[in-house]
């Protein structure tokens, strides 16, 4: 039978799924108690599938209402569906479906603004979380605050009251305020979104939002929210790859059921969460959520660990001639780059993180998983903006020490080498790292002017740096990793 000719997967439908495919609570027992803006596959693979493990083993009533910012076609399509969707995890030993119940409601934010200011304001409601990617934050390049001059921003702040908003930041304030003038109950507001201090990024927006704005009050409002709202940082880790039509078939085919909105992800998960919370939650520690006093070791060994050592699988596979991670990891020099560049980075990591050695095991296999089609083009995207957190500081402060950095020199030189590709369109910064291949007279200055692009000068100084990275193009060039 084709997936068109299945029936609908709802809450009518959960009798006839086999019981191991079923959700892990009954979703009709739960309340909204979390709004979560953002509808993306991260977080129906991620916190959802937290807080429908945590409703379940602790026995409250943990529901959350999700918030599209933009996409109302997709909150139709998953009403329809009673809020219900498909998990699939890509094991290595085979695809295992099921379907997650912790979603009650889905609203898109401008049609639905006053339901959205509804729960905002609601006392059941104490805690608002966030995936929104950093570009909804509407940070400032410069300060790092609200960039209140761009035109979303500034639309919403001179919007008339209870005029339409467009941005997660002002609707996101404006509820926190309408909150703290009915003298709503404290309330936890999570950013899960994949940035370095990410709850500190959110709080600076939403209070610069505040101030910005006419609203007489601001200042009784500042007051209030700094006794009765918090901003935990979090660190989130799933690899949840684009749901393609062979997803959506093979969700139907385990389910019995049409599934309009699939998701797939890894078997592993990580969530590290700020033990700073202002509300009550869900005891996402039932399901093996961290809470620390400090995320900072996990959000730097992450950052310079997995992410680090991924950006060097897509530049070295890609120079290789490889697509894929789990081909890299395939290849006779992936897990060796792995383990080398862990090894390597991890002096410059706190003491108090996770174990670098044990951390490079894990992502080895997480890596090496036949069953994740994760494309280095994808991952390669955007370099000049990733590689400049997640090899960079790193560099500079190994060199600095007086160690050698074989494994970032060799990881830097696919980067060159990618660059000179038409891949590199796809930077933001590919025409100026264009013009550094015409311009250049040598590789080392190449190498030289790339990595002033990056806005790395010192780096670009160091002399044995530009002439170790020079004497690997050759070798990539003719598509050999040598380590």
């Amino acid at each position: 039978m084709s997936a068109d000719a299945l029936p609908r997967l709802d809450r009518t439908a959960l009798d006839r799924l086999a019981p191991e495919t079923r959700p892990a609570v009954d979703p009709a027992a739960l309340r909204t108690r979390v709004v979560h803006f953002g509808l993306g596959a991260f977080h129906r693979a991620h916190q959802a599938v937290y807080t429908e493990y945590a409703a379940a083993r602790s026995g409250e009533p943990w529901g959350i209402t999700v918030v599209a910012p933009r996409s109302a076609g997709t909150v139709r399509e998953l009403r329809k569906q009673d809020c219900l969707y498909s998990l699939t995890e890509r094991r290595p030993d085979g695809l295992r479906t099921r379907v997650i119940g912790s979603v009650v409601d889905a609203l898109a934010m401008g049609p639905d603004a006053g339901a959205v200011d509804a729960l905002l304001t609601d006392p059941e409601v104490t805690v608002v979380s966030l995936t929104v990617t950093e570009k909804g934050y509407h940070r400032s390049p410069s300060t790092g605050g609200l960039d209140t001059a761009a035109g979303p921003v500034a639309a919403d702040l001179a919007a008339v009251p209870d005029g339409p908003l467009t941005t997660v930041v002002g609707r996101l304030a404006t509820g926190l305020a309408a909150r703290m003038r009915a003298g709503a109950p404290p309330v936890s507001v999570v950013s899960c979104d994949n940035m370095a201090d990410n709850g500190a990024a959110l709080s600076r927006v939403v209070h610069d939002y505040i101030r910005a704005s006419a609203w007489p009050d601001r200042g009784r409002i500042l007051d209030r929210m700094a006794e009765a709202v918090s901003f935990p940082a979090t660190v989130v880790d799933r690899i949840v790859p684009a749901t393609s039509e062979a997803d959506r078939a093979a969700a139907g085919a385990a389910l019995g059921v049409r599934d309009a909105l699939p998701v797939t992800g890894e078997p592993y998960r990580q969530w590290v969460l700020e033990d700073s919370f202002a509300a009550p939650r869900p005891s996402w520690e039932l399901d093996g959520a961290l809470f620390v006093p400090d995320v900072a070791p996990y959000q730097l060994t992450k950052l310079r660990l997995l992410n680090g050592s991924h950006s060097a699988l897509a530049y070295l596979g890609t120079a290789a001639g490889l697509t894929t991670i789990a081909e890299a990891m395939a290849a006779d020099w992936g897990e060796r780059v792995v383990r080398a560049l862990c090894a390597e980075v991890a002096p410059t990591l706190p003491a108090d993180g996770p174990d670098p050695v044990a951390y490079a095991e894990d992502l080895i296999v997480r890596f090496r998983n036949p069953a994740m089609h994760h494309l280095l083009r994808q991952i390669g995207c955007d370099g000049s903006l990733k590689i400049t957190e997640r090899w960079l500081p790193a560099l500079r402060d190994l060199r600095a020490r007086g160690t050698r950095t074989p494994v970032l020199e060799l990881a830097l030189a696919a980067w060159v080498h990618g660059t000179r590709r038409t891949a590199a369109s796809a930077d933001p910064a590919a025409e100026a790292l264009s013009a550094c291949w015409r311009a250049a007279v040598c590789p080392a200055g190449t190498v030289r002017a790339l990595l002033r692009v990056l806005g790395a000068a010192d780096l670009a100084d160091d002399d044995a740096l530009a002439t170790a990275v020079a004497d690997r193009l050759p070798a990539l060039r003719a598509g050999r990793v040598e380590i």
